[in-house]
């Protein structure tokens, strides 16, 4: 999974194929839709880009114009040689100096115009960026637990970061560099015919044959290209996953696999670099030996012009350097299809993330959580996370304010998916289910949450200190209330033993601490929010007996008045439950309390002695 994961990054990247020239790793299927979408997303910029577009246009035509007035600077000095040489005349340093103050003129103009609208489509860049961003975030909050289900986290990472990042650079870089490009071409064009037709012919008859070799080139180069990519996406994957896995991995001896493993997709990776990078070498000096032809021919027709005086010397010299501007763009307006190709399958996964379907919307006049004492009520209950594959088939309950309800039964049975259901995690299919006689679906899902405390059996934690983990269930808590909720969830005791107490960050992988321990802090976290209706899934699952017992004394105290819902395998911890369900594939199949299930002898008895049988 991990390979695979890293395979969709790193090809979404995108690959600089040879002469810099980006070849791209994927294409939008839906061009024009998504270019038609980007475009009304930068509409809110149209001043700004409007600016970058005139501010391109005039530092473009301010370096074209300046190889035209340099060659006549050229051809001053000719003459004034020539003349010096044959007793007529001299040198007019004059003329010469006016031109060279017009040129610096010139050129410092159009670099302040081209820092200026580089400055300002940085800016854009960066703000669409931030609102692309900005979006997928307040996204992710609206999207069903459903989505996630079904799509992998590297993916939706991959939509924030890598595309995001590429539609930002290309942006940034891409939209002046067209409108330059294209610019630069005609006045150049313009240019160039303006000062002898016969060498501008000349000059665009070099165009095809270097287009044919680059495409020549790519065509080899663009598999090499793509293939590196893929394989150091497969070797991260297998480099990531064996520093994830090491314990592991050395527990069995897996450490000679896994270097001949990495050896091979190295030796892989190494082959499509040393090609590809080969074939991208060649690109430059096979374009600067076409384009040295191209100056030869241009130099003997120019001097055979000259001397028919068709042309003046300094025209020669303007215009090698117009060819010299001429090839560039030519290239970069080669590489725009691919350009935006990759801008428009980055910015066409962006907005199918951000078109995915959403949550039902909250009601507008949905009723205030006031006062819940905790009756809640399961009405013919039916849900699938697969319309074709239901897991609740016709659930019904009811739960009496302060009771505590256990739900047992085998791995599979739907006891965790009706806890989904309660807090709204997923909409039921049919049926209802009710909270002091209102159906859950009249709050919002903020507020019918605020009801709950929940403590799951996969404790999560996040890189913070220890007090603002526990304070999490209540983020507007004191530091005295978190300490007196660690102390009910026993969790004071192990503290104290920990280097700087409760200011102690806890890692990224929480692994400074042991499972048991951050099973504590959960349960701390859920006692500080004070709900009116507490939800434990295997809560106890993580430690050990004598620890269970003094959670089950903290548990005593936090549950009283309170309707509790307990999950648990262990099923001595649930013997004091007012309610027990028996939960088999969706359907509660017997429910009573724990002496009364015993004397009949069903299912729970089943699942009870099968804890005590001795093989």
């Amino acid at each position: 999974m991990s390979d695979q994961n890293n395979r969709r990054r790193s090809s979404r990247k995108g690959n600089r194929g040879p002469g810099g020239m980006v070849i791209s790793g994927e294409k939008a299927n839906n061009f024009k839709g998504t270019m038609k979408k980007l475009i009304k997303y930068l509409s809110v910029y149209k001043i700004s880009i409007g600016i970058v577009i005139i501010f391109a246009i005039v530092s473009t035509v301010f370096s074209i114009v300046g190889p035209k007035i340099l060659g006549k600077a050229t051809t001053k000095l000719f003459e004034g040689v020539m003349a010096k040489i044959s007793g007529t005349g001299s040198i007019d340093f004059g003329y010469i100096g006016r031109i060279i103050v017009l040129l610096v003129i010139l050129y410092v103009a159009g670099s302040l115009f081209s820092y200026v609208q580089g400055w300002i489509m940085s800016g854009i860049s960066m703000k669409v960026s931030y609102k692309f961003r900005k979006d997928i975030s307040e996204k992710i909050n609206r999207i069903p637990l459903k989505y996630f289900d079904r799509t992998n986290h590297g993916e939706v990472l991959s939509r924030v970061t890598n595309d995001v990042d590429t539609l930002s650079q290309t942006l940034n870089q891409s939209l002046s560099q067209i409108i330059t490009s294209v610019t630069m071409v005609l006045g150049v064009l313009v240019m160039m015919f303006s000062i002898s037709w016969q060498m501008t012919l000349v000059a665009i008859c070099i165009i095809p044959l270097s287009f044919g070799i680059i495409m020549i080139i790519i065509k080899y180069s663009q598999k090499y290209f793509k293939q590196q990519q893929d394989y150091l996406g497969n070797l991260n994957g297998h480099v990531e996953e064996m520093y994830g896995g090491h314990i592991v991995m050395k527990a069995f001896n897996g450490e000679k696999k896994s270097i001949d493993k990495f050896d091979g997709m190295n030796d892989r990776l190494f082959g499509s670099a040393w090609k590809s990078q080969f074939l991208s070498g060649i690109m430059m000096p096979m374009m600067n030996f076409i384009g040295n032809l191209g100056y030869v021919g241009i130099c003997i027709l120019g001097g055979w012009l000259t001397v028919k005086k068709v042309i003046e010397v300094g025209d020669i010299q303007a215009f090698v350097q117009y060819v010299r501007s001429f090839t560039q763009p030519i290239s970069q307006i080669a590489n725009i299809s691919n350009i935006l190709q990759q801008t428009a399958a980055s910015a066409e996964r962006i907005f199918e993330f951000l078109e995915e379907e959403e949550e039902t919307p909250d009601s507008s006049a949905a009723a205030r959580p006031e006062n819940i004492k905790g009756y809640v009520e399961f009405k013919n209950v039916r849900f699938g996370y697969d319309p074709d594959k239901i897991i609740i088939n016709n659930f019904s309950a009811s739960v009496k304010p302060g009771q505590r309800i256990a739900i047992v039964g085998p791995t599979g049975a739907g006891k965790t998916t009706i806890i989904k259901l309660l807090m709204r995690f997923y909409d039921i299919d049919s049926g209802q289910i009710l909270v002091d006689g209102r159906d859950i679906r009249n709050f919002t899902r903020k507020d019918l949450r605020s009801i709950f405390g929940m403590v799951l059996q996969d404790a999560w934690l996040y890189n913070g200190s220890i007090m603002e983990n526990i304070r999490y269930g209540r983020l507007d808590a004191s530091d005295e209330e978190v300490i007196e909720a660690a102390k009910a969830a026993h969790v004071d005791n192990f503290v104290h033993t920990l280097p700087e107490g409760y200011n102690m960050i806890l890692n990224e992988e929480t692994s400074n601490v042991s499972q048991g321990q951050k099973q504590l802090l959960t349960i701390a976290r859920a006692i500080i929010a004070n709900p009116r209706i507490l939800i434990l899934d295997e809560a106890t699952s993580s430690v050990d007996t004598r620890t269970e017992l003094q959670i089950q004394k903290a548990m005593e105290n936090l549950m009283k008045g309170r309707t509790s819902f307990i999950i648990a395998h262990r099923l001595s911890t649930i013997r004091d439950a007012d309610l027990i369900l028996v939960m088999d594939h969706g359907d509660i199949v017997e429910q009573g309390n724990h002496r009364e299930l015993l004397k009949k002898g069903g299912a729970y008895a089943k699942l009870y002695n099968s804890q005590f049988e001795v093989a």
